[in-house]
């Protein structure tokens, strides 16, 4: 999990201006390859931001195990189908390039915005 940087806390609940951050952020380093944590079914792309952090606007929507979830700052391989446990779903895009010294990572959000981290040892 992303620990405190010059950017902020990781974790869920953290202050994030006048509100709260709504996932977990799991380190990753910009251009890795990010794989599906369990069976999912992929269920379209999103885009995050409406303004300069054009780089890292993208995500995907995930369904598997009776959870409903995002995966931010991922270039999806497709946007669509099923992967299973293991298979690579695409790219961590580069932080750096918005965020510089930022702890790189991929921001889970749970889709109805509860805590993400009791799925996570």
């Amino acid at each position: 999990m992303r620990t405190s940087d010059t950017w902020g806390d990781g974790h869920y609940g953290a202050q994030r201006g006048n509100g709260t951050h709504k996932g977990l952020d799991i380190v990753c380093s910009d251009g890795s390859t990010v794989l599906a944590p369990f069976n999912v079914t992929l269920e379209g792309g999103i885009n995050i931001f409406n303004d300069n952090k054009t780089t890292i606007n993208r995500g995907i929507n995930l369904r598997g195990e009776g959870l409903c979830f995002k995966l931010l700052s991922v270039m999806p391989d497709q946007t669509s189908g099923s992967v299973r446990k293991g298979q690579r779903i695409g790219t961590m895009l580069p932080m750096q390039e918005v965020y510089p010294g930022i702890i790189s990572h991929v921001h889970v959000q749970m889709c109805d915005r509860t805590d993400p981290t009791p799925y996570f040892d």
